[in-house]
């Protein structure tokens, strides 16, 4: 049991948690937790391409009657059916797509963690290849002694190397915090 009294996972807080743990649970019910997933990694996809809809998820200027139009032909457009469908179109008639992002992040979380997924951030210098890529989630399962999924982010900024936070915890192994610590023990030399 987790600490919110319910098998999905983690503790998620506020309204995108509570709505987030709801649609978990009914798609964990309905034996449809994949299809959901996906539809609303669709609707997330449309979130982060498209400005106006964007303005719409967040406004509040738009009534609920508006942003549910909207909504409603933006997923028959999309070709968003199902659980995640009927879950957008309350969120939008209770006047919280605000939170739908928060929401949908959660949701990801919850499956991830019911899938036995730990989540991994991984930065790094430049794109590794594939090959590279694996040796960090071979490296990461063996530390974890669980699946990792990761969240890959390029900072050129780290001059070469990387760090990763799992959990709590977090390895800096970049150049350029190495090349921070000479600096810093240059000048306590002086």
């Amino acid at each position: 049991m987790a600490q919110n009294g319910n098998e999905a996972g983690p503790l998620v807080a506020g309204v995108a948690g509570r709505y987030a743990s709801a649609l978990f649970e009914l798609a964990r019910d309905e034996r449809q937790v994949d299809a959901v997933a996906e539809n609303l990694d669709r609707f997330g996809a449309l979130l982060q391409e498209s400005a106006d809809l964007n303005r719409l998820v967040k406004s509040p200027v738009f009534s609920g009657e508006e942003q549910a139009a909207a909504i409603g032909a933006v997923l028959d457009r999309a070709g968003i059916t199902g659980l995640a469908a009927n879950f957008i179109r309350l969120a939008a008639a209770n006047r919280r797509l605000f939170a739908l992002p928060d929401m949908i992040r959660s949701f990801r979380a919850l499956v991830r963690a019911s899938k036995g997924f730990v989540r991994a951030e991984v930065r790094v210098a430049e794109k590794p290849s594939e090959a590279v890529l694996e040796e960090i989630k071979s490296s990461l399962r063996d530390v974890a002694k669980s699946e990792v999924d990761i969240d890959l982010h390029v900072d050129p900024r780290l001059i070469g190397g990387l760090v990763v936070k799992l959990g709590s915890r977090m390895v800096d192994a970049s150049l350029r915090t190495k090349l921070n610590g000479i600096r810093l023990a240059m000048r306590e030399a002086r």
